[in-house]
């Protein structure tokens, strides 16, 4: 059970079994939610938009949008100065490490 995908290099294939596939998805796509959130954050922290929550921002690294979350923090320096925050979306990265230990035991 597993969606093969070429590689490119004639009869070689790689087999990604439905559990692998749905973790490459789901990180994926809650590390680029996250992207967005944050660059979103940052945009309307600069006028007198809406803001995103510190909760939602830390919530979304811990279910899967760790590195999406980090990346955004260095490219877009947001919420980089406040340590309250930093040190929440340090211990956002146990759920989101533990996530990726349970996928790598039981794919």
């Amino acid at each position: 059970l597993g969606m093969p995908i070429s590689l490119g290099y004639g009869k070689l294939s790689l087999r990604l079994s439905i559990i692998n596939t749905f973790a490459a998805v789901w990180f994926s796509a809650f590390s680029a939610l996250t992207f967005l959130a944050f660059g979103f954050d940052k945009w309307s922290a600069c006028g007198s938009n809406r803001r995103v929550s510190e909760l939602s921002l830390v919530a979304l690294g811990a279910i899967g949008g760790w590195p999406g979350g980090l990346f955004a923090m260095i490219m877009f320096a947001h919420k980089t100065s406040k340590w309250t925050f930093k040190l929440k979306y340090t211990l956002a990265f146990i759920p989101f490490a533990a996530e990726i230990w349970a996928w790598h035991r039981w794919r």
